[in-house]
This record gives C-alpha cells, sequence and structure tokens, in this order.
C-alpha cells in the first residue's frame, strides 16, 4: 500500500462536503492516501459517528441540566404558594380579630351611654 493522491483528494473533498468539518476532511484525505477508497469511507463513518456520539452526550447532558432546573423551579413555585396560602389564613385570622375587636369597642360604647344616661336622669 502506497500514497495515492488521488484517493487522498478524494477522501478530503468528501469529508469535507459530507460533514463540513475541516478535520474530519483531514482524516478522511490521510486515510485516502494510505488506505485507498474503502479506507476513505470506513475511517470518516468512525469520525463521524465519534462526532455524533459526542454531540449525543452534550445533549443528554443539557436535557439533564434542564430537568434539574425545571424540577428546582417547579420545588420554588410549591413553597412560594404554601407561604401565600400560610400568609393568606394569617390575614384572615387577623381580620376576623380586628372584626371581634370592634364589635367589642361598638358594645362598650353602648354600654358607656346607658350608664352615662343613668346617671344623668
Amino acid at each position: 500500500m502506497g500514497f495515492n493522491l488521488g484517493t487522498a483528494l478524494g477522501g478530503a473533498l468528501t469529508g469535507l462536503f459530507t460533514t463540513g468539518n475541516p478535520i474530519v476532511a483531514g482524516v478522511e484525505g490521510v486515510a485516502g492516501a494510505f488506505g485507498g477508497a474503502s479506507g476513505v469511507g470506513t475511517a470518516g463513518n468512525g469520525i463521524v459517528g465519534a462526532l455524533n456520539a459526542a454531540s449525543e452526550a452534550d445533549n443528554i447532558a443539557l436535557m439533564a441540566e434542564n430537568l434539574r432546573h425545571q424540577s428546582a423551579m417547579e420545588w420554588q413555585a410549591t413553597w412560594f404558594d404554601e407561604m401565600m396560602d400560610e400568609k393568606s389564613e394569617t390575614m384572615r385570622e387577623s381580620n376576623t380579630l380586628r372584626d371581634v375587636d370592634m364589635e367589642e369597642r361598638k358594645a362598650d360604647n353602648q354600654i358607656t351611654k346607658k350608664f352615662i344616661a343613668s346617671i344623668t336622669e
């Protein structure tokens, strides 16, 4: 097996046009130069397969990060909702106590008015 310039150029051009990656084109050119036409396809397929595997691994990592982020956001929303429910309940209790206090004041005022009226008679 010797150096073949034709298959080197063919492999490089094939790698460049099929993947658009100059590194892949260079590897396919070298494979074509020393391995012939059948080596170009095998080397190119191996490199493209490795690039696809790396891309898939990156995508899986991104999906895992997205799931972690979504889970954190859902927990934060749940905690916020629980806090707001508790705050609303506290405000309802405060309003009820304020209403009871106002009724007591009205009753005290009525008793005071009747007492004053009974003294002045």
